[in-house]
């Protein structure tokens, strides 16, 4: 297993290295690698598909236009591009008009079966993101890296720019703050029971 994380982490190195002498077709093979999780984490982020693909698409450039500053060390390529996508999240965010957009309900018609159940996987889904959306930034940012892009923590630590044992401290809170909001209110027990 580890032989096979080694033989991509080279692979996607030796890519980085063509991207920095502007081979074009390297960075696409990067941008193929790695597209998909950036976009997650964006969408998780901002909550609108549209907005999150744009987000993507302009880490990407900004990746592109940067690549030659691109320095190795330790972490992943696409820690990097996350911090790129992170940062244009947040400028996002902050540039929004608070109430000026309705959240954007997202149908997953790849799944068969009981409609029923799609809905209510789909109920629970969104309650689980509204719950993330409403952590603090560091918090929700921990936990979007960890559990949504499934990043281990010496990546989310170099993302985020603190040691692993700071990132660990910062899950476990997060946690216990996303328990107490998924905690049905005793109000809502009281009256369902």
């Amino acid at each position: 297993m580890l032989e096979v994380v080694d033989q991509k982490r080279q692979e996607e190195r030796a890519l980085v290295d063509r991207a920095i002498q502007r081979d074009q077709e390297a960075f696409g093979a990067l941008y193929d690698m790695h597209v998909s999780r950036v976009y997650r984490h964006v969408y998780y982020m901002v909550g609108n598909a549209a907005e999150a693909e744009d987000l993507t698409a302009q880490a990407f450039l900004q990746a592109w236009a940067a690549i030659e500053r691109y320095q190795f060390r330790g972490a992943p390529f696409v820690s990097w591009v996350m911090r790129i996508a992170h940062n244009l999240g947040v400028s996002h965010l902050r540039s929004r008009k608070p109430g000026t957009e309705l959240p954007e309900i997202l149908v997953d018609q790849s799944r068969e079966g009981n409609p029923e159940e799609v809905l209510q996987r789909q109920a629970e889904g969104d309650r689980v993101r509204e719950a993330i959306l409403h952590l603090r930034d560091e918090h929700r940012r921990v936990i979007i890296l960890r559990f949504v892009q499934d990043l281990d923590y010496r990546e989310v630590a170099e993302i985020v720019g603190k040691s692993v044992p700071a990132v660990r401290v910062i899950q476990h809170r997060a946690l216990n703050a996303l328990r107490k909001q998924m905690r049905p209110s005793e109000q809502e027990s009281a009256a369902t029971g």
